[in-house]
């Protein structure tokens, strides 16, 4: 069974942290990501790390320069570090794993995703 666990979420003031973990088992992935949902909104790409010989770091426009991605590839943990945080990054943020085999591309492709974990930034 595949299982992907978030841990982290919380309620952060403007201008502050959080760190996101993402523990996965059961499967090896290739790749992990961060995604995002607001409400009302569709869900997003925030952030992914692509394992393949080293580790490759992609992220959205919006999130440039204030979030860093990490991770272990034999641990299959990924976390997500959020630094000078803005109310409009309030969501529920979703762990993701692409499995090791399948395509990594697009870069938003992934098989299995977490049950996700709410950040609220108040202003």
């Amino acid at each position: 069974q595949v299982q992907l666990v978030e841990s982290g979420g919380g309620l952060v003031q403007a201008g502050g942290s959080l760190r996101l973990s993402c523990a996965a088992s059961g499967r090896t992935f290739s790749k992990m990501g961060w995604f995002r949902q607001a409400p009302g909104k569709e869900r997003e790409f925030v952030a992914a790390i692509r394992w393949s010989g080293g580790s490759t770091t992609y992220y959205a426009d919006s999130v440039k320069d204030r979030f860093t991605i990490s991770g272990n590839n034999a641990e299959n943990t990924v976390d997500l570090q959020m630094s000078s945080l803005k109310p409009e990054d309030t969501a529920v943020y979703y762990c993701a794993g692409r499995l090791v085999g399948r395509l990594p591309v697009p870069l938003t492709a992934f098989d299995y995703w977490g049950q996700g974990t709410q950040v609220t930034v108040s202003s």
